[in-house]
């Protein structure tokens, strides 16, 4: 069986809903939640989702070991750090200053060099968090999806700049090996 017990999505915007159907066609369990009541989204759920549970973000959370982030990046600061401790976390946001409005932190990592999800980590210090599903847009995301064991790995979150805005591959649909050399290229530009 999955080693994954069950996954929760935070938000139910474009990309959550995508996710969690392909996690849902991958097997997993999926819990689905945003910021308010899980009645608000039962009826979209049942459409648009079949065999997702929609649950207030803390059951959702308490419930899985892992935590995929699919909000808009300014609902972030909401987020309850101590409820994600002990999880696998999957930033799957972007930072938009244009929809999100400018967010100092993130402003700041970006000038900085930094990635955005290093900020995310920093503010998640008890969990386990990765970056992952930031650079392609959601209708990709479904109907470009790949067999198991086609990721490409990064060495570290830092790394991760490549998958958002303003990155390399960032809006590319990229075969494995296009995708591959980019992210090469862009850490030896680096060094």
């Amino acid at each position: 069986m999955h080693s994954i017990r069950r996954l929760a999505v935070l938000g139910a915007g474009h990309v959550g809903p995508v996710i969690a159907r392909l996690a849902i066609r991958a097997g997993y369990p999926v819990a689905i939640a945003t910021s308010g009541d899980p009645e608000d989204i039962a009826l979209i759920t049942e459409l648009v989702i079949p065999g997702a549970e929609p649950q207030w973000a803390s059951d959702a959370v308490a419930d899985a070991d892992t935590v995929v982030l699919a909000m808009p990046l300014h609902r972030f600061p909401d987020v309850d750090p101590g409820l994600l401790t002990g999880k696998l976390v999957v930033d799957a946001m972007n930072y938009w200053p244009a929809s999100d409005g400018v967010l100092e932190a993130f402003e700041a990592s970006v000038r900085g060099g930094r990635g955005s999800s290093e900020v995310v980590a920093r503010r998640l210090a008890g969990s386990a968090v990765v970056k992952a599903l930031n650079h392609i847009g959601y209708h990709e995301l479904e109907d470009r999806a790949r067999p198991a064991g086609d990721p490409v790995r990064l060495g570290s979150l830092r790394a991760g700049r490549v998958l958002q805005p303003g990155g390399p591959v960032f809006g590319q649909v990229l075969t494995l090996p296009e995708f591959e050399r980019a992210v090469d290229e862009d850490a030896r530009s680096l060094s």
